[in-house]
């Protein structure tokens, strides 16, 4: 098991390395056509799961149906992760009542760990224990690195993954394209 983290960790860090650059030649979607906010053949996203969030209460992922959802797998060691956690806490609050939900899975730390960091990083979005959950992790996968960051639908499609970190301004972009029908 160890290994395996060793192995992601690396994968992660040249993910990282590879999408630090902000410009429009990393930033894949810019060259895409101008297509609708979610592709036709967008696959359903699984969400019949229950988590227990850092207070030990189920959150069930079918519950978030209806509204737009970034589904963000890290971890407290993730150095790409704490980049993007200030960002995903932003558009929790600008996006939360436009029908926007962030949520967060840790994928392998304790909840004695995710609670000082929570705090520490003000993370005002559900944080979910995904330690010894390889299903969830499986079901948005294989997560050979992370961050791995997946918005789902209204209606429950995969629109975007993202293995390794994004720019603020794609995730933005594509948050807010996946809001506009309903605005």
């Amino acid at each position: 098991m160890k290994g395996r983290w060793i192995l992601a960790a690396l994968s992660a860090l040249g993910l990282a390395l590879l999408t630090l650059n902000n410009s429009d030649m990393w930033d894949f979607s810019a060259h895409a056509s101008n297509a609708a906010a979610c592709p036709a053949d967008a696959k359903k996203a699984n969400i019949n799961f229950t988590l227990k969030d850092i207070d030990g209460k189920d959150v069930k992922l079918a519950s978030l149906k209806g509204k737009v959802v970034l589904l963000d797998f890290w971890a407290t060691w993730c150095e790409p992760c704490k980049m993007e956690i200030p960002w995903f806490a932003e558009f929790q609050t600008k996006y939360g009542p436009r029908g926007f939900q962030a949520i967060g899975v840790s994928v392998d730390d304790t909840v004695e760990k995710l609670k000082p960091y929570v705090a520490k990083y003000k993370m005002n979005y559900p944080v979910l224990v995904g330690l010894n959950h390889d299903d969830i992790q499986n079901a948005y996968g294989p997560l050979w690195g992370i961050p791995v960051t997946a918005l789902i639908s209204r209606d429950g499609k995969i629109c975007a993954k993202h293995s390794g970190i994004s720019s603020k301004q794609n995730f933005q972009k594509e948050i807010e394209s996946l809001l506009a029908p309903f605005d």
